[in-house]
């Protein structure tokens, strides 16, 4: 079995879970973290302060930018204000996972 991916595709989005590090030292994407109860993230760090929903903001206009999709599709759907969070990416689930993938091996 291959390595586990830190999305799952549905029918109509694809669902990303994401360890976010607020107030780093630059924005950008640092590949897939298995975490100690198996569970695979996508290790990404902003720049922004973690208040009032910046670093949400920033982490969605990253993705957006290296996802080549509009910001409008990304929303997150869990973890708010925890570091670990639920993303849903709207659009066509095939391309979006070879983007994904691509990001990962990169």
């Amino acid at each position: 079995m291959g390595e586990a991916l830190p999305f799952q595709v549905h029918t109509d989005h694809v669902r990303l879970s994401v360890k976010l590090t607020p107030n780093a030292g630059r924005d950008g994407l640092d590949g897939a973290e298995t975490t100690a109860d198996g569970e695979t993230l996508l290790k990404a760090r902003v720049t922004a302060v973690p208040e009032k929903g910046k670093a949400n903001k920033a982490l969605i206009e990253l993705l957006a930018k290296s996802l080549k999709l509009p910001k409008s599709s990304i929303s997150v759907i869990s973890g708010d204000t925890a570091r670990k969070k639920i993303l849903r990416i709207d659009g066509d689930t095939e391309e979006i996972a070879k983007r994904l993938g691509s990001l990962l091996t990169s």
